[in-house]
């Protein structure tokens, strides 16, 4: 594992602004009103070939008309715990405040080595604000602009020199890979109860109030000895509802997490029924070409008949037909009720989604299914196929070359692919298929 860096301050003080330029993102929400981070939220990052993991916490607050102060700091205590390194950063520009000495208090009787980074210090001008911090017993402090970068660079130097005598970085300890999964869906489906029942602790913020999870955050665990990235992200509400700027922004996160994701699972309410919503979710997903499944949660919830579950299954094939490759189960977060089962199927989708299949093998169904349903023809003439191969995994996809590759319709398209996961076993993976004209035809 790479080290971890936790970066920690009071709110407004420029931790995301720090986080964004150092992992070179725009991964943490940054917004002047103060308390925008809540959750832990992760990134890589990499200078001098050193790399770590970089954590943005929420705001230090110890007393306030906040609800959701006492959760944030259950939330630094949570990071505090899994860091290697602190990064705490104080506000050059307001000066010394009681909360900087509590905080400092706090990380000292963590015994995690810290780092002390004076923010909005545009320039050597503005140096002369470190004086007033120095009172609270910090021997070496770092001026910087996170938002102009000043003196970002040197610190960083520093920083990964440290890390560099602390942890050895080299590729032969590094774990197996890891399989990044999505829990994405509508707002208050159960994401973050689900990720708390796999972690056996509460790590994410869960309220009833739909939108508690502003940021996608990430959870790394074990699995029967296997390494999993969990991220919990912001339910997506329709379009229609979605009206506050921070409420957008979380919305283009929990997108965006898909596209990093080798599994998405998509939480449905079974309680409320499967919604319009809820296919879009999914459609998402979909679109973004990461393994798929489908969950219908708090099914402790739902009231039973005969062929109940059927219903459902039968319900999410009609309203979404291009996901009928994607596997689905009832789960409840709050139960555990077949959550453990959940881990299964990730692994038969991962594998699906990983897989490669040679040329020979390839081109063999290929031809199989040529020969048995042969393509419609393209304004007279006869398409023909000369040869496919697959060209990346991740999803499995498949290039195949065609005098009329813009002739081929959709519907033969898919036929091609269905005999690819019939005949390879690939029936719980997302395929994509490309046809290009032969060169030199």
């Amino acid at each position: 594992m790479k080290p971890i860096i936790a970066i920690m301050g009071r709110p407004n003080v420029g931790k995301s602004t720090l986080f964004n330029r150092i992992t070179h993102t725009r991964t943490a929400l940054v917004d002047n009103l103060p308390g925008v981070t809540r959750d832990r939220q992760y990134a890589d990052a990499t200078w001098d070939d050193v790399e770590f993991t970089l954590v943005d916490t929420g705001g230090f607050i110890e007393k306030d008309a906040d609800g959701f102060a006492q959760q944030i700091r259950f939330q630094i205590d949570q990071a505090i715990e899994d860091a290697d390194v602190i990064l705490l950063v104080l506000d050059g520009k307001t000066g010394v405040s009681p909360y900087d000495k509590d905080m400092i208090d706090l990380l000292r009787s963590g015994g995690r080595p810290t780092f002390y980074a004076v923010n909005k210090i545009d320039g050597v001008e503005q140096e002369l604000n470190l004086y007033d911090f120095y009172r609270l017993g910090i021997d070496k402090l770092y001026p910087v602009s996170a938002e102009h970068g000043y003196g970002v660079p040197d610190f960083l130097d520093d920083l990964t020199a440290d890390l560099s005598k602390l942890f050895s970085t080299s590729s032969s300890d590094k774990a197996g890979e890891i399989i990044k999964i999505a829990v994405v869906g509508k707002p208050n489906s159960g994401k973050s109860s689900l990720i708390n029942r796999i972690l056996g602790k509460a790590r994410v913020l869960v309220s009833d109030t739909p939108g508690t999870t502003r940021d996608s955050i990430d959870s790394l665990c074990k699995i029967n000895k296997k390494p999993y990235l969990l991220i919990d992200t912001a339910g997506i509400r329709r379009k229609g509802r979605v009206a506050k700027k921070l409420e957008k922004f979380s919305i283009l996160k929990a997108l965006k997490s898909l596209e990093r994701c080798d599994v998405a699972l998509v939480i449905i309410d079974a309680n409320e029924g499967i919604t319009e919503q809820d296919i879009k979710v999914a459609g998402y997903a979909f679109e973004r070409k990461c393994g798929l499944i489908l969950l219908l949660n708090k099914w402790d919830l739902v009231k039973k008949e005969t062929n109940t579950v059927k219903k459902y299954y039968e319900q999410l094939k009609m309203e979404a037909k291009y996901l009928n490759f994607a596997p689905a189960m009832t789960i409840s977060a709050k139960t555990g009720l077949r959550v453990p089962k959940i881990f299964h199927l990730v692994d038969e989708v991962y594998d699906q989604f990983v897989t490669r299949i040679g040329t020979g093998t390839l081109n063999k169904i290929v031809e199989q299914a040529i020969r048995k349903t042969q393509p419609s023809l393209h304004r007279g003439k006869r398409i023909k196929f000369y040869y496919a191969t697959q060209t990346s995994s991740k999803p499995p996809t498949f290039v195949c070359f065609s005098n009329y590759p813009d002739g081929i319709h959709f519907s033969y398209k898919r036929y091609l692919i269905n005999q690819i996961r019939e005949q390879a076993g690939l029936d719980k993976s997302p395929l994509r298929m490309i046809f290009r004209k032969r060169q030199g035809r």
